[in-house]
């Protein structure tokens, strides 16, 4: 299963064999980050494992993330999920990549070499990257990609906030941020059960006016951007959450 985000990717990646997985678990704390993105919706939202929240942000040279759209997205993440032990936000600059069109594959890479806040004792961890390029698909400006990973594609987040005529970026990159992660807490359909039918286009809302909106995730949302507030999530959305261990 492929949704694509245009703002957002959202790739499902299978595992040949649960026996191997878990074994690679007990060995390797990374394998906790390589799986499908939804898988780990309950853990980020309740605190049935995990109580408290770390998010690494990790930006190249001349793209560091928007102050007040990080503020947004902290409170974004202490109203939908359930961490007594707090959330954290911390960024960090890496070294820019040589390639200014990056795939996947590439973004995975970036990530293996430069992640360093993983999930352990009662913290679980979500790795975002600010990027200097764009994706092999021009229209997307971000994507969801591992079950604790997003990235941003910033250049063309830049390209497309901030000038005359253009949304905010703080409104930008907050949309994106919170969409991306919206898809890690299982929405729609993808780790959150849905508790009543509202799923379309993909593992989308089919509510116009909500964060999850299919839109939401293509340049049909600059417009409404110019004018509107940053899209939240709606009740039925919220509702999922809820049901899954979130707030």
């Amino acid at each position: 299963m492929k949704t694509r985000f245009l703002f957002l990717l959202l790739p499902v990646f299978f595992f040949s064999c649960k026996k191997t997985r878990e074994i690679a678990d007990a060995i390797d704390p990374n394998s906790l980050h390589n799986r499908a993105v939804g898988s780990s919706a309950h853990e980020l939202l309740s605190t049935e494992k995990y109580t408290a929240l770390k998010v690494e942000v990790q930006y190249m040279p001349g793209f560091a993330p928007d102050a007040a759209a990080l503020n947004h997205l902290q409170d974004f993440l202490s109203a939908h999920l359930d961490k007594p032990g707090g959330i954290s936000i911390t960024t960090k600059e890496i070294a820019a990549a040589a390639n200014t069109t990056l795939s996947t594959d590439d973004v995975h890479t970036i990530e293996k070499a430069n992640r360093s806040v993983f999930t352990d004792g009662s913290g679980i961890a979500v790795y975002v990257l600010y990027t200097n390029g764009n994706f092999t698909d021009s229209k997307v400006l971000g994507e969801a990609y591992r079950n604790t990973s997003v990235v941003l594609f910033g250049k063309k987040i830049r390209d497309n906030s901030g000038g005359l005529g253009q949304a905010s970026r703080t409104k930008l990159e907050a949309t994106v941020l919170e969409h991306e992660l919206g898809h890690l807490l299982g929405l729609v359909d993808i780790g959150s059960p849905m508790q009543s039918a509202h799923k379309a286009n993909g593992n989308h809302c089919n509510n116009q006016n909500c964060l999850l909106y299919y839109a939401a995730e293509t340049t049909d949302i600059l417009g409404f951007l110019l004018t509107g507030t940053i899209p939240s999530l709606d009740a039925a959305c919220v509702a999922d959450l809820r049901a899954n261990g979130g707030k």
